[in-house]
Formats: C-alpha cells, sequence, structure tokens
C-alpha cells in the first residue's frame, strides 16, 4: 500500500456500462437499483449489508450529491473479482474521498454474520443456537429486533482500519477494500 501521499492507488472491476457513463459524464454513482437488478433472489441480503453500510460509512466520507451505493475497489489487484466482464480500472483516490476496510471483515457481513474475534463470534452463535436462530433467520425477517441489532453494533468494527488508512499508515490485514461514494474520470489512470 502507498503510504505518506494523499492519494492510494486502487483496483475496481466495472461494466462496459459504467464505462460508457464515466466517459459521457465523467462521474458515475451507483444505485440501489443495481444492486437489485444484478443479484435478483439474493438482492435482500445485499439491500441489508448495503444499507447498514451507507448509513454509516456517510458518517466518515460524506457522500457527494447524487450518490446511493458505493462502488468497491481494492489496494491489491489480487482481491478483486473481474469474472463479470467490463474491465478493472487503475484508479488514484484521494484518501479523503474513500471509505476504508478490511475484506475479510466484509465478507463475514455479507454472510450476515456477527462481527467479533472467535470467542465473541462462538459465544454469539451459541446462543442463537440455543433459540433455533442463525444469523440469516435474525437479519432477513423483522421477528428479532434485539439479536439484530447485536449483529449491526458487531458491524461497526468493519471501520476499525479506516482512519489509519486514510492517513496512510500500515495496519495489520492482508486485504484493503475501499467503498466510493463514485468515480470519477480524473481518478481512472488505466483502463478507458
Amino acid at each position: 500500500m502507498d503510504c505518506g501521499r494523499d492519494t492510494i492507488t486502487l483496483y475496481s472491476p466495472q461494466s462496459d456500462t459504467v464505462l460508457r457513463v464515466l466517459e459521457r459524464d465523467g462521474v458515475c454513482f451507483s444505485r440501489a437499483e443495481y444492486v437489485r437488478r444484478k443479484y435478483g433472489e439474493s438482492a435482500p441480503i445485499f439491500l441489508t449489508v448495503y444499507g447498514w453500510y451507507v448509513s454509516r460509512a456517510a458518517a466518515l466520507v460524506p457522500p457527494p450529491e447524487g450518490a446511493e451505493y458505493p462502488y468497491w475497489a481494492f489496494a491489491n489487484s489480487r482481491d478483486l473479482d473481474a469474472t463479470m466482464g467490463g474491465q478493472v480500472l487503475t484508479l488514484e483516490v484521494p484518501r479523503s474521498e474513500a471509505v476504508f476496510f478490511d475484506l475479510g471483515d466484509w465478507s463475514r457481513l455479507l454472510q450476515l454474520r456477527f462481527l467479533g474475534d472467535e470467542r465473541e463470534e462462538t459465544a454469539f452463535r451459541k446462543e442463537l443456537e440455543l433459540r433455533g436462530l442463525d444469523t440469516q433467520k435474525v437479519m432477513l425477517s423483522s421477528f428479532y429486533p434485539e439479536w439484530k441489532q447485536q449483529i449491526f453494533k458487531s458491524w461497526e468494527r468493519l471501520f476499525r482500519w479506516h482512519s489509519a488508512i486514510q492517513k496512510g499508515e500500515e495496519v495489520p490485514v492482508a486485504g484493503i477494500q475501499a467503498g466510493l461514494w463514485c468515480i470519477r474520470r480524473e481518478w481512472v489512470t488505466k483502463g478507458l
């Protein structure tokens, strides 16, 4: 990771549609409707996690007018999945414009899991199992608000490295992911 600079090099796989909008408008914003279309039957999971993310990330990096949902980018090109077509953009992004987190933590959120250390996660899972529940049942229904709030509260840990990465400090995580409220043409150094 590039430490000590005001910008960071990030890699973001994007569809041909995003590329066309960037060429035409110079900036591209993601929308909830795109998530619904992209994920189909799985959309409720993604909308639950993305909705929570959007509400918390906005406190760290205020979204510009027109922003609804994030674009994902990665500090290491090996961490991204470019199997959906389009192309990988290499971006030079001001650190102040990105919300940073651990890729592994984000994967656990997408599984609707409690985010804690191993002991905390095991204890929480056992508590749910005693009641015949699991995190997916809790998170995708409206019947377990107290359990859902505990999971949401644990998710706050997602941003534990944000400040350090934004300042250009080294952090003890293998994969750094970034949420961007938009992609700007002037950030693109390779790919358009």
